[in-house]
């Protein structure tokens, strides 16, 4: 059973469906990034914005290509989301004096609204890299979820 499911977590991480530079739209190297999906707090976002969580995991892409970005971006959120990350930092960088300016922070703006695991993201605070990074609010696994439910039920609270 621990064969078979080990597999089936590889073939999920093997399964990249971002989609490819042709069809990114540019952004501005100074531009700030920001996306959350239907249903989250104003407050949530406003406190990932001020980068208030704490960084449980981070990714540096200086350096890729798009398409090493591509699959290290893919794997990096599939594993923060098996193990309970909430909260993670992706530094792409600006790209500034290049023939084509932020190119990876197109690429992460484009990619991170196609993950299903993803909740939000904002471009970071100065102290973590500026409009050259980007932090990443990530959805509960099912297995944090539960042990969620079951401590509320513990103490006596009921949940929604």
């Amino acid at each position: 059973e621990a064969r078979r499911k080990a597999a089936q977590l590889d073939q999920a991480r093997d399964v990249n469906l971002l989609d490819s530079i042709s069809v990114i739209q540019q952004v501005d190297p100074h531009d700030v990034l920001s996306f959350s999906r239907p249903g989250i707090q104003h407050g949530v976002l406003k406190n990932l914005r001020q980068g208030k969580y704490e960084i449980q995991s981070m990714l540096d892409l200086h350096r890729h290509t798009v398409e090493q970005a591509r699959q290290a971006l893919w794997s990096f959120i599939v594993d923060c989301h098996g193990q309970g990350v909430r909260c993670a930092l992706v530094t792409h960088g600006k790209g500034e004096g290049r023939e084509q300016p932020a190119r990876l922070k197109s690429c992460i703006n484009h990619w991170l609204r196609q993950i299903d695991q993803v909740l939000g993201f904002h471009s970071a605070q100065k102290q973590h890299g500026g409009a050259g990074a980007t932090y990443i609010l990530i959805k509960k696994s099912s297995q944090a979820r539960q042990r969620t439910g079951e401590r509320l039920d513990r103490d006596g609270r009921t949940r929604k």
